[in-house]
Formats: structure tokens, sequence, C-alpha cells
């Protein structure tokens, strides 16, 4: 069975089709398509705390466009989730009222504890010691999850309004990084080693041009040498020298940011990106819920 979903975040909206599938013992999302569209939801929401008639009209647009790419992969369930941004928007029934009457697909507004869940979700469909204890840190345009795992069970998680977007905005609380400080002093045992994950399209695209392979971390060190190249570039001279898409140019540095703080209040050298997201943990659900 395929399955469509349909991520509506801060900075971008995302839809995958995809199915899971069986390889050596181990189940797996497979990417059918995946198509990614700059809403940028979050320019407008973190400044006047709702969504214009305008951007309305083009969220409209790519919310049909992705229900006709669902009926033609035939997805068996096409569910739509939205974080961040509509979650703060003022005029966020109306949004969904008008979308859902103009295209048919419903959206359901996810909070960020639901929203970790389901990127987690699809963790335990890797393949590593899950055994050892391990951190999940997700970025994204609004907010920032992490989430602490022993012995393969989630002990503690927490969603912080801190993100790409908002930083951009300079929208970010002045306490907000002791607020993320005094979590990870109360949550994490920093005595004891943590695997540390990443998820989030900033940390997959930092990843990639690093040149890591597949299972290969990343260092902290060679984030924060990463980010010294770019921070003093132009949006222009990103986008040349690492053929950056405009709305990933500006995001990446401030991605970077919020990484490398974490990274270094969890006495964390290396980052593994597993590259797997919301939309991955949507279709495993879907998959879930069809297979009781």
């Amino acid at each position: 069975m395929k399955f469509g979903a349909i991520d509506i975040g801060t900075n971008a909206a995302r839809l995958l089709v995809g199915q899971v599938c069986e390889a050596d013992g181990h189940s797996f999302v497979k990417k059918i398509a995946y198509i990614r569209v700059p809403l940028r939801l979050g320019e407008e929401v973190f400044e006047n705390n709702r969504i214009s008639k305008k951007k309305l009209e083009h969220f409209t647009k790519t919310i049909e466009s992705f229900r006709l790419v669902s009926e033609i992969f035939e997805v068996t369930q096409l569910r739509a989730v939205a974080t961040s941004a509509m979650r703060e928007a003022k005029n966020r029934k109306k949004v969904i009222e008008k979308i859902q009457k103009e295209t048919d697909v419903e959206i359901e507004i996810i909070s960020g504890d639901e929203e970790a869940e389901l990127i987690f979700s699809t963790f335990f469909l890797l393949d590593f010691d899950k055994s050892i204890p391990f951190l999940v840190i997700d970025v994204g345009g609004g907010s920032t999850e992490i989430s602490v795992f022993e012995k393969g069970k989630k002990v503690a998680s927490k969603s912080f309004n801190v993100g790409t977007i908002r930083l951009l905005k300079e929208k970010v609380k002045a306490d907000l990084w002791t607020e993320i400080h005094n979590w990870i002093t109360k949550y994490v045992d920093l005595s004891m080693h943590h695997q540390v994950f990443g998820t989030g399209g900033n940390i997959n695209k930092i990843h990639k041009l690093l040149g890591a392979s597949a299972k290969d971390p990343i260092s902290l060190a060679a984030i924060q040498k990463f980010k010294a190249e770019l921070a003093p570039l132009t949006l222009d001279q990103r986008v040349d020298q690492f053929q950056l898409k405009p709305d990933r140019a500006d995001v990446i540095v401030p991605a970077m940011d919020i990484y490398t703080y974490i990274m270094k209040e969890i006495n964390c050298n290396e980052i593994r990106v597993p590259k797997i997201g919301l939309a991955d943990g949507m279709i495993y659900d879907m998959y879930i819920q069809h297979a009781k």
C-alpha cells in the first residue's frame, strides 16, 4: 500500500508518497515521490500572527497540487498535518476551512509533542544499538524538539519555540537558551554517553555538503568550520558557491546555531543524520493503523 503524507512546516510544505517495505529483517519507509514547496508561512505568522489572503491562495494551490499527485500514485490514504506556524496563526480555523472546501484535504494542526512522536516512531526501524542512550534533535522553522531515550524508551521530550525562521525574524525570547540549558540539566544525564541524531532539512543538507556518507556522523568541529565559511557570505554567494536553494541559503546558518548550541550543552562531539522526518513518521503511522 502507498500512503501520502503532507507536512506543512514553518518554512516549507512537503509531500511524501511512500510505502513501508522490508529488507534483511528490517522495515523501512521507501520514498516513491517527494515534493517540497517553500511556502514560508512563518514569515507572516511570526510578524502578524496571521496568514494573508495572498499567502492563502498559494497555500491552497500547493495542497491541491499535492492532492493531485497523490491521486496519480493511487495512495491508500492521504494525511496532512501542520506544525509551529499554523499553531500560532490566529486565522488558522478559516485557513483550514477554506483549504478543505477547495481541495477536500483536511489539515490537522498537531502539537510539538505529537510532531516529535511521529518523527521518533521511525527511529526504531533504524539499525543501531538502542540499548545505548540516545538523543534526537529536530530543528524546524518555528520549533526545535529534543527527546531523550534510555534502554529503547523515551524518558523525556520537549518542544522549544526556537527555529530558523524565528531566529531570522528575531522572534526568539531572550531567556529561551537558558530554558534549553535548564531542561537539559534536569533531564539529560551528562555523565552517560549518548548517541545523538539530528533530523530536519537543514541538517540533511549540511550532512550532504560536508561530503559524509550515509551512515557517517558529522563532527561539531566540522559544522562550526562550515558555519564560519557560510556566515560571512551573502545569500547570492551561498546559492552560487554551494548550490543552495534561496529558501535554504538564509535558514541554514541559524540552523547550525541551534544544533551547535545543543551539542555543546550535552557535551556532544558528533551527530548522526538518518535523513528521516515527520513525513516518514506519518507514512509509518498510517501503515500501522491500516495493518491493525
